[in-house]
């Protein structure tokens, strides 16, 4: 076959550069690249300079076909082409320059690892590789996309991963078929059980620890290249309120901060259709002097107690949406400013009450604790249809929203596991790392939800014999 000749046809703008090896006069290659993804410094004092070789081929892989080739200089490789056999190889060409490791900015830490994934994924391996030296540790790449075929990587622990669960997140990987795969999100919404639920099936995370720490407890984690977010599964609803602090702090400061976002999403979930339910339908059950302020203050306020929340909480949500779109800086401001002016002018107005700005700020401070966004962001959206409930029916519809919620995580599953684990199906067991976090030595065995080969992570008995 003439490489060059099919690979000049099938791409134009690549770079096609011809040498011969010192004294041998008779071979003669063809270096075949898009400039755009490989260095032409690294060609010039690495590639080249090996060519200059009569056994230059050598350290090269031989390519066997045209597809072949296409896809080594589509992933950033160097096609070399020898014309005396017409005889082509493959030299893996240095990436471009990339954005660097830092700190991430979504997710936070006071305490723990700071550096975050980027865009590349080999440096992301490099990142879990460096941390877990195992070689257990099973790391399966492939090409995803009909025509971007982007690398997806399948990372799992070998000895700990239950393999029903490893064998379903393949087949469900198998199934992708789509043109393109820019980002993770594709994958997580193409894989998950249940797209209809608001709530999220598949975890996604920046920081390599949050990933090893998932891995340890026979989870699996998806890698895409181009993407700076690792998704985790299987997941359990539990997994919405934790988060890496928890464990390198002390048992009892974990399990109090715990405690702190379960409440604050609560509150987030259920305090404006609570205001709602007690004004409108039950003011008995305030007490008296409370009662008489609120109606006081709502006194000019021409609205149901409905329409004035959803009017203060679609304003809210509006807000939220205007500052992550705006620049970093600018937005906070948005934020802020938007939030003080607004309630301010409405009360002011007579629009809504100061007990609902109250409310209404109070319900927004408790939906930042929650550290998963995507979770966070579900209770933020159920909040309006228990609004509504709240609105038409007082108590009794929000109980029935609450219950029609909790049904609905009974019945939902994560790649087979159970999303509403330990608690449904209930196992004793694993509420060691439920709403408090347990001692360190009271969690020496994996999530029995998970059903992990190796169920033991750490010998306690050792620990009690040296002391």
């Amino acid at each position: 076959m003439n490489w060059s000749a099919e690979l000049a046809v099938r791409f134009r703008g690549s770079s096609d550069y011809q040498c011969s090896p010192v004294g041998v006069q008779k071979e003669a290659y063809s270096l075949h690249y898009l400039e755009s993804l490989v260095d032409s410094t690294y060609i010039q004092n690495h590639l080249l300079e090996k060519l200059q070789h009569a056994d230059s081929a050598l350290p090269f892989a031989p390519i066997a076909d045209l597809d072949e080739a296409t896809q080594a200089i589509l992933q950033g490789s160097v096609v070399i082409s020898r014309k005396s056999d017409q005889a082509a190889y493959f030299a893996a060409g240095t990436q471009l320059e990339q954005r660097s490791i830092q700190e991430s900015e979504n997710e936070s830490s006071l305490r723990g690892p700071r550096d975050s994934f980027v865009e590349s994924l080999n440096t992301n391996l490099s990142l879990i590789r460096r941390r877990y030296p195992d070689p257990e540790l099973n790391v399966h790449i492939q090409a995803i996309g009909r025509r971007s075929n982007t690398k997806v990587a399948l990372l799992f622990i070998d000895g700990i991963v239950n393999p029903n669960v490893l064998d379903e997140v393949k087949t469900r990987l198998s199934t992708v078929d789509v043109d393109q795969v820019i980002d993770s999100g594709t994958i997580e919404q193409w894989i998950e059980d249940s797209w209809y639920s608001p709530f999220p099936q598949v975890q996604y995370t920046e920081r390599p620890p949050n990933v090893l720490a998932a891995l340890s407890e026979g989870r699996i984690a998806i890698l895409v290249d181009g993407s700076p977010f690792a998704l985790i599964v299987p997941v359990t609803f539990s997994m919405l309120f934790q988060a890496p602090d928890d464990y390198y702090e002390r048992w009892i400061i974990g399990s109090a901060i715990r405690a702190i976002r379960v409440i604050g999403a609560l509150i987030a979930l259920m305090l404006p259709s609570l205001y709602i339910a007690l004004v409108s339908y039950h003011p008995g059950m305030i007490p008296t002097q409370l009662a008489l302020s609120i109606s006081a203050s709502r006194a000019e306020v021409p609205f149901p107690a409905f329409l004035e929340a959803l009017f203060m909480e679609a304003t809210l949500e509006m807000l939220r949406e205007a500052g992550l779109r705006l620049p970093k800086v600018l937005g906070q401001t948005i934020g802020i400013v938007g939030g003080l002016v607004i309630g301010q002018s409405a009360v002011e107005a007579g629009i809504v009450s100061p007990v609902l700005v109250i409310v209404v700020a109070i319900t927004a401070i408790s939906s930042f604790l929650v550290p998963a966004y995507n979770g966070a962001i579900a209770i933020r959206l159920l909040r309006f249809p228990l609004m509504l409930l709240s609105g038409s029916l007082g108590l009794f519809g929000m109980i029935l929203g609450l219950l029609a919620i909790l049904a609905h995580l009974v019945s939902l599953k994560s790649f087979g596991i159970n999303y509403f684990a330990p608690i449904a199906p209930y196992r004793l067991r694993d509420w060691k790392d439920l709403l408090i976090r347990a001692p360190l030595t009271g969690l020496e065995n994996r999530p029995e939800i998970l059903h992990p080969l190796d169920r033991k992570r750490m010998n306690t008995q050792k620990r009690k014999k040296g002391w």
